[in-house]
């Protein structure tokens, strides 16, 4: 059975196209492609949109404890260009609600006006293998959510000089 080459895009559905297409373009820094009073498309990469929003009518604000996606994530080629889009944010008063050493990634996860989640996340291990083998293991079947950090921290010691590897894995993650 064929699978799908990749995710083409994720669209929200808001009252509010212009307060969410800002929202997102600022923290993917993306471009409009196509907007207007009821939809707007952004791209950040090859592809000719990625997000979506869409406005089909007056909805209540998505609540956070209520049944609905939860999040799309992004990966990040390095921990510097997560340090640097963490650093923008936070200059701009927009920080995560969560930090998270899940494993496979390091993540931080960000709420838009709506409530939608956002999780930036730069990949730990260099091999989908050495990730597979991580999920597959004791330390992850034990805690399968992660380990919460502080990103401050992981920008206080990145410029300190302490190596990517060190900063990225879980404190349970077996040595390599």
């Amino acid at each position: 059975m064929p699978s799908p080459q990749k995710l083409a895009h994720v669209v929200f559905q808001t009252n509010d196209v212009a307060r969410l297409r800002d929202w997102w373009c600022n923290l993917l820094e993306a471009k409009v492609q196509f907007g207007s009073e009821d939809v707007a498309f952004l791209a950040f990469d090859q592809e000719h949109h990625r997000i979506a929003m869409a406005k089909f009518g007056d909805h209540e604000l998505h609540q956070p404890n209520t049944m609905g996606m939860h999040h799309v994530a992004f990966t990040y080629a390095n921990l510097g260009e997560l340090i640097y889009t963490y650093e923008r944010l936070r200059d701009q008063d927009i920080l995560p609600w969560w930090q998270i050493r899940h494993g496979p990634t390091l993540s931080v996860y960000y709420r838009d006006p709506d409530g939608n989640q956002a999780e930036l996340q730069v990949d730990v291990y260099d091999t989908v293998e050495e990730a597979n083998a991580f999920m597959y293991g004791p330390e992850f079947a034990a805690n399968p959510i992660g380990i919460e950090f502080e990103m401050e921290d992981v920008v206080r010691l990145h410029k300190e000089g302490v190596p990517d590897a060190e900063l990225v894995r879980r404190p349970d993650d077996p040595p390599r």
